[in-house]
């Protein structure tokens, strides 16, 4: 079992007319706004204490930890951050910055190779005695990434030999002779170690990858033996009645065919599962692999790409459970769930894999970040009112506005480390063969047979379905292009030098075109036409409702374009849904519209609550933007399932 490789970041430059403005805050404003906050420098601005924490670990500074257990981590993202940036923008002045930094984390480091500030600082006496809280070896796994990331940019080795001491300490620590049974509470190490195994070759990274996995959910269960031990301090007191599916340690690795617990944990793990599944060539766990993938993406996943509905807890609960206006969908777990579709579908060559990750990626993702690169949402909504964004009610989590930061600010740094890797996600190659996933316009090249080839894409997605791709090479050479179809797509044309392929060839929903590589263009048409889409009548949420889409954007109508009481519109699904490209709103942005009607407040009584009045509307234009750009503009209410006109 092999996965197809990634182009290296390095190889892939991105033009695009619909990313590139957020792939300019990136090195722009994400990444210096980020480490201002990380060094306190801003005010009215969630305190991060993040590098004061590791100045006082290495004993540069004195003075208490302040913030979360898992505070380190927010560090390790924004360096990974930092070096996807510098993999395609060199940058000799951020570069020596993330060196200090290496410096810092190395003087942090305790004798043994243990990193962590909470701990150190703290009480070292408490290290790796709560595994179900403690976050250890979940921001190790971070860092981890950090210096894998670090390494591939830059070609510098420290970081790596860093985390592999800390890498050696918890191989030795987590030893079957030592502790054969713990494992983390907030899987991440095992990306981490994995990543660690691949640029160093040490294979008891993998081996380690694969045991804590392999422990999760032996019985007794670890976490609930830890906790009976007498030197087990919580840190988290709303855990205090551990439920342990929230970890996913409910049943071993292997017999888990449901998506539950915190949906964060959950695709990181999964993630990692993937991983070890085509390093070992194990056939049953990428059969778990793709069941838990189908619960996820046919029963427990909004339309938007996002997961994980409840509030509380941050976790799954149970199939077609998707509220729109108190669902928690962070984030993060957004991403966790891209990172697993990537692995699988460089496992299995499928695009169905991809259908998703794209979903997951321009809808949740980038709502997740405002216009001007500085606030954020950790919770993305699919209907909000602000008016009853109350704090301490069910709806405390939902914002209506985004947030400069968080006391609690893993999606800030983890935004920034994915748009800064979006090149990862375009291409594939393996020996004389290159997959397109994504449609973004970019140029890459990558070795088919021995020759170098060199693949340019254009396009204007997803506003536009024509995509260009030019190919070109020294000297002809034989070789295969997949093009991946996306399953929206209702009508696909392609040609190769202007000559139509009358009939496609598919492999795993890729469009599979054999070619003598020297100099090509393959046109690729898709027929982009918005659509409504109406959800499974098992979700309950959702029945008589319609949203609209165009492409893998969701759309979502917002107060400001239309009227209060978002609700009250019934949208008319027989009419057309027509289309305009406004180059003034939100910095140019394609405008959908359509018919409907809207219940009207007239006739109604103020002291009335209820009555046996009949309804009356008023017919209405419904104009919908996308809905990653919703809260770019005037606070108010906001709506993606709408109620259907029948």
């Amino acid at each position: 079992m092999k996965k197809l490789n990634m182009i290296p970041l390095k190889n892939v430059r991105i033009s695009d007319p619909f990313w590139d403005r957020y792939l300019e805050l990136v090195k722009d404003i994400l990444i210096p706004y980020q480490w201002d906050i990380l060094n306190d420098r801003l005010e009215n601005v969630e305190t991060s204490h993040c590098i004061k924490n590791f100045k006082i670990a290495a004993e540069k500074e004195t003075g208490e930890f302040y913030g979360a257990v898992f505070q380190d981590s927010d560090l390790a993202k924004w360096i990974e951050a930092v070096s996807y940036s510098l993999a395609v923008h060199p940058d000799e002045d951020l570069e020596n910055t993330v060196d200090e930094v290496i410096d810092l984390i190395e003087a942090a480091q305790q004798e043994d190779g243990y990193i962590n500030t909470y701990f150190t600082i703290k009480d070292k006496s408490l290290r790796f005695t709560n595994l179900q809280e403690g976050h250890e070896l979940y921001c190790a796994g971070h860092f981890m990434e950090a210096a894998v990331a670090y390494y591939r940019a830059t070609g510098k080795d420290k970081f790596i030999h860093i985390m592999q001491r800390f890498a050696d300490l918890i191989c030795d620590e987590f030893s079957p002779l030592k502790n054969s049974k713990g494992y983390p509470g907030h899987q991440e190490v095992e990306i981490g170690l994995f990543k660690l195994y691949e640029v160093t070759g040490e294979t008891r990274y993998l081996e380690q990858a694969k045991m804590f996995l392999d422990r999760r959910g032996e019985q007794p269960n670890y976490f609930m033996e830890e906790m009976k031990r007498p030197d087990f301090k919580r840190i988290f007191d709303e855990l205090k009645d551990y439920d342990v599916s929230y970890s996913q340690s409910h049943l071993p690795i292997r017999e888990q065919k449901t998506a539950e617990g915190h949906a964060v944990r959950a695709v990181y793990m999964y993630s990692a599962m993937a991983d070890i599944a085509a390093a070992y060539n194990d056939e049953e766990l990428l059969s778990v692999c793709e069941a838990l993938w189908n619960n996820i993406v046919e029963r427990r996943m909004y339309i938007s790409g996002s997961i994980g509905s409840s509030g509380l807890l941050e976790r799954f609960t149970t199939d077609y459970d998707l509220p729109n206006n108190c669902n928690y969908s962070e984030t993060c777990a957004s991403i966790g769930l891209a990172l697993f579709g990537r692995r699988m579908a460089q496992i299995e060559k499928n695009s169905k894999y991809y259908d998703v990750v794209e979903r997951a990626l321009y809808n949740t993702v980038l709502s997740g970040i405002a216009a001007d690169g500085k606030s954020f949402f950790y919770v993305n909504p699919l209907e909000v009112w602000p008016d009853n964004c109350i704090p301490r009610t069910s709806k405390e989590h939902v914002k209506p506005t985004r947030q400069p930061w968080f006391g609690v600010a893993c999606c800030p740094p983890n935004i920034a480390r994915t748009l800064a890797s979006l090149g990862e996600y375009i291409y594939f190659a393996e020996n004389n063969a290159i997959w397109v996933n994504l449609f973004i316009s970019s140029k890459t090249k990558s070795i088919i047979g021995n020759q170098e080839v060199s693949l340019e894409l254009k396009t204007k997605f997803p506003y536009e379905g024509y995509i260009r791709i030019e190919l070109s090479s020294e000297a002809a050479v034989n070789g295969k292009i997949y093009l991946r179809v996306p399953d929206y797509v209702k009508g696909c044309r392609v040609s190769v030098d202007g000559r139509n392929i009358e009939t496609l060839k598919y492999s795993g929903g890729y469009c599979a075109l054999e070619l003598e590589i020297q100099n090509q263009t393959i046109d690729i048409y898709f027929d982009l036409t918005p659509r409504f889409i109406r959800a499974n009548p098992l979700v309950k949420e959702d029945i008589g409702k319609v949203a609209v889409m165009k492409g893998p954007l969701v759309y979502c109508l917002e107060e400001m374009d239309n009227e209060a009481n978002l609700p009250a519109y019934y949208i008319d699904t027989s009419s057309e849904l027509s289309e305009h490209y406004d180059s003034e709103m939100l910095g140019g942005t394609m405008v959908i519209q359509c018919e409907g009607r809207k219940m009207i407040q007239e006739g109604w009584e103020a002291e009335k609550l209820y009555s046996e009045q009949k309804p009356v509307f008023n017919k209405k234009v419904l104009t919908l933007i996308p809905y990653p750009y919703w809260g770019n503009r005037k606070t108010g209410e906001m709506l993606v399932w709408m109620k259907e006109s029948i």
